[in-house]
């Protein structure tokens, strides 16, 4: 290693807004590895105001606080909805970008990408989503490292295979297809990959030709997660995740459409809560007028629905990159019960750190097996917390992350 490297590298981070407050899983594993790594380097992060006006402020505040400059760029990402947002689909169609990169781009976020390369030393460059390296296909800067939190075409993919509608489905298709091609593109543009799992680095590895892969695994900070101890709800099912990304928002409904039904036969007592960022409105009146089901949108901390939970339900048939909702209930002693998907890319083990159905259609069966046995609950969830606290912890993960840094510093243009 070099002196330089000895000391810190400059590191300049771009994302699609600022990875605060910590209410989503992307923002909760990039803040914890940003927080750790401002400790041993320096640090600015560039990206478009957060779609919360409110939140802009206080994200730029924190992110100071802990040593990381920042650099605000006006927001331009349109919005998902109305006709304007069909009508981009459809102009869509017409380019060989998928959607959700030609939507990300921002001339003025370019703008500034190429003054910072032209006037301040640079040791790395870290794109913190794969559609943003599309910026780095006209600036002539080395080296770039790029966090794959998914595979974005195999996400594609399953979305592809999971779709009866015949028009959505041509035309997820297509983005998969697209999405495919640009990741070829990508993970070879990119120096360094960085991919939240083994499974999603072999992928890269095999399918895209991506010459050099590191995973840095999601985690998890055991100091605010770590259980109270206090007792647990009876019959209380716990889904935690960002409610308006598209993965969730399919599993949830079909869990809903097929196994809490079931699992309300032989416990008619039993509770959902639904905690989640951005619930949308079908949501917010299905909790309104089933008493079986709440929903809690946007609230300031999950902590105490894992601490009051008796289980956690991820019904996921659509996904890549790891669970970070699993390690944070394993760190909290709570039992989980997924899919295999919904588990993927995880270091835990079926029916012994959680329960699982091989699709959301038969979850009903280890859910009603779970929340009959308090001793299988307490075992699967003893030992769920053992290894989550030897293999997922911040710190360690971000060392991780660090010597990834250190390896590809010394690239050149």
């Amino acid at each position: 290693m070099s002196d330089k490297q000895a000391e810190f590298l400059r590191v300049v981070v771009v994302d699609e807004e600022f990875p605060y407050p910590i209410n989503s899983g992307k923002r909760i594993r990039t803040l914890n590895l940003v927080k750790e790594l401002a400790k041993r380097h320096r640090i600015l992060y560039v990206a478009q105001a957060n779609q919360e006006p409110s939140e802009l402020d206080s994200a730029k505040e924190y992110l100071n606080e802990i040593g990381v400059e920042t650099l605000e760029v006006p927001r331009a990402i349109p919005s998902k909805s109305g006709i304007g947002f069909y009508a981009r689909l459809f102009v869509n169609l017409f380019s060989k970008m998928p959607y959700s990169v030609t939507s990300h781009q921002n001339p003025k976020l370019h703008s500034a990408l190429k003054k910072i390369s032209q006037t301040k030393k640079v040791d790395i460059w870290h794109c913190e989503w794969t559609p943003y390296l599309e910026y780095f296909r006209r600036l002539d800067v080395k080296p770039v490292v790029v966090t794959a939190h998914n595979v974005e075409s195999l996400i594609w993919k399953r979305y592809a295979e999971s779709e009866t509608t015949i028009i959505k489905s041509w035309y997820i298709k297509k983005q998969w297809k697209k999405f495919e091609l640009f990741e070829k593109w990508a993970f070879y543009r990119a120096d360094k990959i960085v991919t939240v799992s083994e499974q999603d680095s072999n992928l890269a590895k095999i399918e895209f030709g991506a010459a050099s892969v590191g995973v840095v695994e999601n985690g998890v900070d055991f100091e605010a997660f770590s259980s109270n101890g206090e007792p647990r709800l009876e019959n209380s099912i716990l889904f935690l995740g960002s409610l308006d990304w598209r993965p969730n928002l399919d599993g949830l409904q079909h869990f809903l459409r097929t196994s809490f039904s079931k699992v309300l036969k032989e416990y008619p007592e039993v509770t959902l809560k639904i905690v989640g960022r951005n619930a949308p409105s079908w949501l917010l009146s299905l909790g309104e007028r089933d008493s079986h089901i709440e929903v809690h949108s946007n609230v300031p901390d999950a902590k105490p629905f894992l601490c009051e939970a008796t289980i956690m339900v991820v019904p996921l048939r659509i996904g890549g990159g790891s669970r970070l909702k699993i390690i944070e209930a394993a760190a909290n002693q709570l039992p989980v019960v997924t899919t295999i998907i919904g588990a993927e890319g995880l270091n835990f083990k079926h029916d012994e750190e959680y329960f699982y159905s091989e699709d959301i259609e038969h979850l009903h069966i280890p859910l009603i097996k779970a929340l009959s046995n308090a001793g299988s609950r307490k075992e699967v969830a003893k030992k769920a917390f053992e290894k989550a606290s030897k293999e997922y912890g911040w710190d360690r993960l971000a060392t991780v992350q660090d010597s990834i840094w250190c390896s590809v510093c010394s690239i050149k243009d």
